[in-house]
């Protein structure tokens, strides 16, 4: 349904953006004009435009024209609606000041606006943990998210949530540097070994090492007892909004959040694509972790030293998302799990890229069966990146096939029963990104999606054929990712564009994005 906005004024007093200091507090798309910003989002048709002002008498049409805003959540088609595919976009990584609070918010609040407007589904956030308990052991402040959810709830939109127990920094698309709470890097300092190492005894501050999941190594409490007070604290903090606005939690398991070995660090250029990275299992408490693995089975020189498939990641997997079940099982929201789509080297027999993060797939082996296996034991969402790619925009010599590699994926989670949702890998705006991703949605060969997650917002999305792309691709998710593109002419629902005016009472330019 179009909504009619009966004066300029009504909708300036809804958005209204006074005492930004410069356009670099709002997204591109939004300007700071001389006498008051606002957005203009209108219908491309002249002929829904004239019929529009006809109706209008002559006192309207001095004021204002009339604008209209289409909001293409609903397919307009009577297509079943559990085709649908919701829509998410991943707000910035510094979304939350490193002082603890909401960045720009009134630039949030004017692009939550163009969102809904735009028929997304909902944002998603990170709650870091080196932000939220950085003050020390069980002491949270959770203020600038709930001012989010607010902002969130108040234009109808849905939350995405991330549990992310990693440092943001060091890694693809890290605009942005966040450590893990200081009071743990204090720890760490002590004990080097509560981080990954590997063989040359480097170490990653990204995540605590799994290999110490069940030690009292954080002020006498384990990393499974930290990260589950954190997610009661959450629960506690935000019960009203679970399930409504909050519906759905992403639980942190490792680097990035997804589950996996940091195998493929950037930082300080310890790896550069399409490296097949490095094993991660030289801490002292993997160490002993090994031995005692290589004793259960009777292979005593196995535990001696090097890599080694005790299962630990999926044991590690399986000991958060208990927690994080028992925590939220009665609150209404949904739990999923981030896996990494580690697509170089996919088209070799050893797959060794894949070997190092710690997926034991092979020419002969499915490594993702057990992964979704045991998402689906507890009813977790598996989510899944480079939905956006396809095999014949890679390198030749890095042997990739994210097509080859999503398609595994697909058939592991309809195997296992597991719920599949997606997410771009790398920054994409084109056309062509958003085909892969509606071929990739529909269910013709292995799993559908039930959602996918944009990444990620910032000013470049709000541009011109970005922002039309976007609204197209959306359109086109809800109606299950039939329609690969709309038609340039739509008498139904017109492609939207975002644009500022700057002007005075008597005339006003239009500045267009489209």
């Amino acid at each position: 349904m179009a909504l009619m906005l009966r004066s300029s004024t009504s909708f300036i007093n809804q958005i209204e953006t006074k005492g930004l200091k410069s356009c670099d507090d709002l997204p591109a798309a939004i300007c700071f004009a001389k006498s008051k910003p606002w957005f203009r989002l209108r219908a491309k048709s002249s002929m829904q435009e004239s019929h529009v002002n006809s109706d209008l008498n002559p006192e309207a049409r001095r004021n204002e024209k009339w604008e209209k805003l289409h909001g293409p959540t609903v397919s307009r088609n009577n297509h079943n609606d559990s085709k649908r595919v919701p829509v998410f976009v991943m707000l910035p990584l510094d979304t939350v000041t490193i002082g603890g609070t909401l960045n720009k918010p009134r630039a949030m609040n004017a692009s939550l606006m163009a969102l809904k407007s735009a028929g997304v589904e909902g944002v998603m956030v990170d709650a870091w943990w080196g932000l939220v308990e950085k003050d020390g052991p069980l002491k949270y402040n959770w203020e600038a998210y709930a001012e989010l959810v607010e902002m969130v709830q108040k234009h109808g939109l849905k939350l995405q949530v991330v549990m992310s127990f990693h440092q943001c920094g060091g890694n693809v698309g890290d605009s942005y540097n966040i450590p893990l709470p200081p009071w743990v890097l204090e720890e760490i300092s002590k004990n080097p070994d509560l981080v990954y190492t590997d063989k040359s005894g480097r170490r990653n501050p990204e995540y605590i090492s799994l290999g110490c999941d069940s030690m009292p190594v954080l002020r006498g409490r384990t990393p499974i007892q930290v990260y589950s007070d954190y997610m009661r604290s959450f629960h506690d903090r935000f019960r009203d909004y679970l399930g409504t606005v909050i519906i759905e939690i992403q639980v942190g398991m490792g680097p990035c959040g997804e589950l996996r070995y940091p195998s493929y660090p950037e930082s300080n250029g310890t790896w550069r694509f399409p490296g097949i990275g490095e094993f991660q299992c030289y801490d002292k408490y993997m160490g002993a972790s090994l031995e005692a693995s290589a004793e259960a089975t009777g292979k005593r020189d196995w535990g001696r030293s090097g890599p080694h498939d005790s299962g630990k990641l999926l044991e590690h997997g399986e000991k958060i998302l208990a927690s994080a079940k028992r925590i939220f099982q009665i609150s209404g929201v949904k739990l999923s799990g981030k896996i990494a789509g580690i697509h170089w080297h996919y088209r070799t027999r050893s797959h060794a890229a894949e070997l190092t993060a710690g997926y034991y797939n092979t020419r002969f082996r499915d490594g993702y069966i057990s992964i979704a296996q045991m998402l689906a034991k507890h009813g977790v969402v598996f989510n899944f990146t480079c939905m956006e790619m396809k095999d014949r925009e890679q390198l030749e010599h890095a042997n990739c096939s994210p097509e080859g590699l999503v398609h595994q994926v697909k058939m592991a989670t309809r195997a296992t029963g597991a719920d599949l949702a997606g997410e771009n890998a790398l920054e994409r705006y084109d056309s062509d990104a958003y085909a892969q991703v509606l071929a990739t949605s529909r269910s013709d060969s292995g799993n559908g999606l039930c959602a996918f997650t944009y990444l990620r917002m910032n000013k470049n999305l709000f541009e011109g054929d970005n922002w039309r792309h976007l609204v197209d691709f959306v359109r086109s998710m809800s109606e299950g990712g039939r329609r690969q593109r709309l038609p340039d002419t739509d008498s139904q629902g017109t492609d939207l564009y975002v644009g500022h005016i700057i002007g005075t009472e008597k005339k006003a330019q239009e500045v267009v994005y489209s």
